[in-house]
Parts: structure tokens; sequence; C-alpha cells
């Protein structure tokens, strides 16, 4: 610890002493989805309005962030920087799914990812502020852990050190809001941090209301994407998929009320990526990818009612925010700031990345500015269609059936078929689809190099490690957990691969 963090620390435990016998921290509650896009009536969608009540009623209690965007498109990517607080780049852990071994097996020596010296997780920071922690769901963070040190509670039976992924809690149930969460802690009087993982765009139309769930043809399709019944049935469960997330999330603040919990709580409701659904969304740096429903509300004077801010929002502010929310010290290191903070200053941009996804070799960057998405694509030698763990799709085997036949449109078979330009840039009032790629027109050269530089800046003052190919070590390990499988074998993956071919 640094001693300006030691002196923040002493300052926070002054000011708690001095309010008495009566001050009590604050219990944080994180309630994490898996991809979900914010497809709900508080965000202005005009298919989801007034079938999200729980959702927009939450929003209305507390802090709405209508432009927040996570790290990465991809779930072990984004997780990895949100439970620490650093971008992924920076601390090694950008390729999706590595750092790992097969279920029920600890990793290897060679192949552990190690954070950086001094980077502690967040559940780490909270317990060290006298917080109880757990968490419910997934991990699936790609580094070397012990998440005995993270969590008080809930790691699985036979969990051992380096179980990494969803080993250490795969045998419990899902959303057990009874078990391993704030009801597990032995003095009812600590202050808890936990997750709560909903499966979001994962969940389909599971937890959807019989009479509220949309029919194929009542969601028309983006232009991207050809008119197939399997398209109109992917992009239509998205949004039956949020409106599911509704009701969990209302079984969520019932249990908290009902265990007395929900006057001391403060609830964060994001996600780590947007649309799973979307060929286009995750895994993809496009607005569906990285903008996320981000809100919080809580008896707390900074989370008054029915705020919305409409400033561009780093999730990675949510880990320093929760931090500060805890009295805890903020480390030097973080990427965020606290939203609340006096010196917090809006941000002219954020910056999000993909890398490896699965299998599939790929390397992504992109700027999100007020008015602009600018992204940078490095394997132009590949098309954004290429092997991936989505090829038995019938979304993708629509794709290709309708370039064979000829039924897509320019557009379309450029887009996912044809060669990758270098740079894009979309103006997001004009084209909310991003279609229209600028990176070409003259007018807004300035635009374009403003945007190359800032990522350039960043790539240089982060050190981006995607800069660097994977190591060998690693891709055999990928090669190793996917050699077997047939989606794999069928694939034409990348060529990265054919060393470790016999």
């Amino acid at each position: 610890m640094t001693i300006p963090a030691r002196i923040a620390l002493l300052l926070a435990a002054t000011i708690l002493s001095s309010l008495g016998q009566d001050a009590k921290k604050p219990n944080i509650l994180w309630i994490f989805s898996e991809d979900l896009s914010p497809y709900f009536g508080c965000y202005g969608d005009p298919i989801n309005k007034d079938h999200t009540p729980v959702v927009d009623q939450f929003a209305a209690d507390g802090v709405l962030f209508k432009r927040a965007f996570v790290p990465a498109p991809v779930c072990s990517a984004c997780r990895s920087a949100m439970i620490t607080g650093v971008y992924q780049t920076t601390t090694g852990t950008h390729q999706h799914r590595s750092s790992r071994w097969p279920d029920g097996e600890v990793v290897p020596e060679n192949i552990r990812i190690h954070l950086p010296d001094g980077i502690k997780t967040i559940p780490e920071l909270m317990r060290e502020a006298g917080y109880f922690t757990f968490n419910s769901g997934k991990d699936d963070y790609n580094f070397h852990y012990d998440r005995t040190k993270l969590y008080t509670v809930g790691s699985a039976p036979k969990y051992k050190p380096g179980m990494n992924g969803w080993q250490g809690n795969r045998s419990h149930p899902y959303m057990s809001i009874t078990e391993n969460t704030w009801n597990a802690r032995p003095d009812k009087k600590q202050p808890w941090f936990g997750q709560i993982e909903l499966k979001g765009g994962k969940a389909n139309a599971k937890y959807t209301p019989k009479e509220h769930i949309l029919k194929n043809n009542e969601v028309p399709l983006p232009p991207y994407f050809p008119d197939t019944p399997a398209h109109r049935k992917t992009w239509t469960t998205h949004y039956n998929a949020a409106r599911g997330v509704d009701t969990r999330i209302e079984k969520i603040f019932k249990q908290l009320k009902a265990d007395g919990e929900l006057e001391n709580t403060i609830v964060f409701f994001f996600s780590d990526h947007g649309n799973n659904q979307s060929l286009r969304h995750k895994q993809f740096c496009y607005e569906g990818g990285v903008h996320v429903p981000f809100m919080i509300q809580g008896n707390h004077p900074a989370l008054k009612a029915g705020t919305v801010r409409n400033e561009l929002v780093n999730a990675l502010d949510i880990p320093a925010t929760t931090l500060a929310f805890a009295g805890a010290p903020l480390p030097d290191h973080l990427d965020g700031q606290n939203l609340f903070g006096e010196n917090y200053k809006p941000v002219t941009h954020v910056i999000s990345a993909r890398d490896r996804c699965d299998y599939t070799i790929d390397r992504i960057r992109t700027v999100r500015s007020d008015k602009f998405r600018y992204l940078k694509n490095y394997f132009l030698d590949r098309p954004l269609l290429q092997a991936q763990y989505r090829d038995k799709a019938a979304t993708v085997k629509d794709l290709k059936k309708f370039r064979d036949s000829g039924e897509l449109t320019p557009y379309q078979k450029e887009h996912w078929f044809g060669k990758r330009p270098a740079e894009e840039l979309y103006d997001l009032a004009a084209d909310p689809h991003q279609i229209n790629n600028l990176a070409t027109d003259p007018k807004f050269a300035d635009e374009l190099k403003r945007h190359r530089e800032l990522l350039e800046n960043w790539i240089k003052e982060t050190g981006d490690k995607g800069q660097q190919p994977e190591e060998t070590r690693q891709l055999k390990a990928t090669y190793d957990l996917w050699k077997n499988k047939p989606i794999f074998k069928d694939a034409k993956v990348n060529p990265e691969y054919d060393q470790f071919k016999k």
C-alpha cells in the first residue's frame, strides 16, 4: 500500500469513528448480467417500453447512466478488467479464455497468467476494508487466483487455487439468493459486497412471462442482417431476454427487503457486454457490443432519485465507485474514477478492445467519442465472419447460404465476407446502425486523425499487450482445449494453430 493510500484509509477510518457507533458502511451489490444490451424502457427502447417495469423503476429510483461502455465485448476479458479495475490489455488478460485448463483440473504453472505486482482484485480490497464478500455466479477471470481470497464464501467443495473460470463455483445453484450470499455471513452486522449473476441475454425467454413474449415478426431487423427466420428469431430473443431480466431483478429486490438488507444496500446493475444473439454485437467493437445498461440506486446522498447522466462513462468507473462507497482507498493503478467524487471529470472518449475470442484470433480497438465511433482493425487478411464458435448456428449458415445464392445486399456481402477496412468511422446520430464508413470521406479527415491519435496515445500510455502476438504456450493451451471439438475440427481456423498439428 502506498503512503497516500495509507493516509486515505486512516482518514476514512477517522471519519467513520467520529460519526459514532451508529455509523454503518453500506452493503454493495453488483447485479452483473451476462450478454445484455440496454433494451429497456428507461433507455428509450420503443419495443420494450412498458415491458420492463422493474428495471425502469430501478432507474427512476436511482441514477441512470445512458452511455456506459465496457472495456471488452466478451465476458472473460471484460470480467478480468472489471474485477481489477484495470484494462485487460494492461494486465495481460485480454485473450478470451486464457490461463485455462479443462474443468476439474488446476491450470498448469507454465500457462498461468499472474496479475502484475501490486494489483489486487476489488473483492480483496473490499475484504481489507472490512467487508464480507461473495459471488453467487460467474468468475471467468483470465488470471491465476485463489477464489477463497477473493470471496468469503461460495467456492465449490473440491475447489483448489488455480481452478480458473467457473470451477470455483460451478457446483452451486445459479443465483441462489439464500445460499452463499449475504445470508451466509456469521456476523449479521458486518457489511457485505457481493455479486449476483444474471444469465441476461443467455437466458433467452426462460424468465419472460408468457403474456409478454414477443413474436419474431414484431421486432424489425437491423440492415446488416438478411431477413431470414433464423435472424428474426435470434434478434427477437434478445428483446424477450431483457423482459426476463426484469423478473429476476424483481426477485433479488424482494429478497433484499425480506431479509432486512435493502435499506442499507447500494445496488449496481450492469452487463459484461452486449447482445449475444447478434453476430455483430458480442465479440465485436461496434456500439452494440460494448454499450451496456448501467444504473445505481441506494440510500445514499449521492444517489438522488431520478438522476439521468448522459456523459460518456467507462465501465471501469464501477470498481472505483464501489471502493469509494465502501470508504476504501482507491489504488493509483485504477483506470476508472469515482463517478460521484469531488474530482470527477467526465471523459472525452472511452476505449474498448477485442483480441482472441475462444479459438478465433483477431485484434480490434475502438474509440467512442461524443458523436463518433472509430474502429481499428488489425487482421485485414481475415473477413469479419471468420471461423468462430457460432459457425453451426442457423444465422451463420443463413449468411453463407445467402452469399452463395446472391441474396445478400452489396453491403451485407462486403461487410461479412469482404476485405475488412483498416479503419472505420461512424457518425452515430446520422448512422446508428454504423453502416456508412466515413474513414475515406475527405470531409471527416480531421475527425479520423483525431480518433486515430487518441487510440495511438492510449496504446502507448497503457502498454497495450495486444501489440505482441499471444505466446506460443498459451496458443497451444487454446488449441488443446478445442482440438477435439467438431466445430473446431470442421472449421478452417487461424493458421497460427498449424504448428501444433501432427
